[in-house]
């Protein structure tokens, strides 16, 4: 895979699994918090569509970073969106978790018309912020950009 350029580092696809999250959203960065929370082994690392490593990764992977309404994850070079991103990465945590993939027995069409509403609805629903989610010490080093 080639290397994707970051401010803080180079980081290629295969390194660990990218999270692209719409860092102006509310819920996004709630989303996020939730990774970080039940991420235990530190694996995920993250990339707010606005910064140039998401906007790459994005493109890279067929989505729009001018219309981010999908969700990106990319784990081992491959990229997942929308409802099956979701399921497969709440599902790895391992444990209970692993029975959100049982959620993969709806049509993922069904799935995906539930994600859109959401994603479509994400600011008016939650809010948005001025700034992108910022952080805090322990967690920086996830972060991409």
């Amino acid at each position: 895979m080639a290397a994707v350029p970051t401010a803080a580092a180079t980081v290629t696809e295969t390194d660990a699994p990218v999270v692209v999250f719409d860092g102006v959203c509310r819920l996004c960065s709630r989303w996020v918090r939730f990774l970080l929370a039940h991420d235990r082994e530190g694996r995920l690392r993250f990339a707010a569509m606005q910064g140039v490593t998401g906007r790459a990764l994005l493109q890279r992977h067929g989505l729009d970073p001018d219309d981010p309404t999908s969700f990106l994850w990319i784990d081992d070079g491959r990229g997942y969106r929308n409802s099956e991103a979701i399921l497969r990465l709440v599902a790895g945590f391992g444990g209970v978790w692993r029975l959100v993939a049982l959620l993969r027995l709806i049509p993922r069409p069904l799935r995906d018309a539930g994600y859109r509403l959401i994603a479509r609805n994400r600011y008016r629903w939650f809010g948005r912020s001025s700034q992108c989610l910022v952080p805090d010490a322990a967690t920086a080093q996830r972060f991409l950009d």
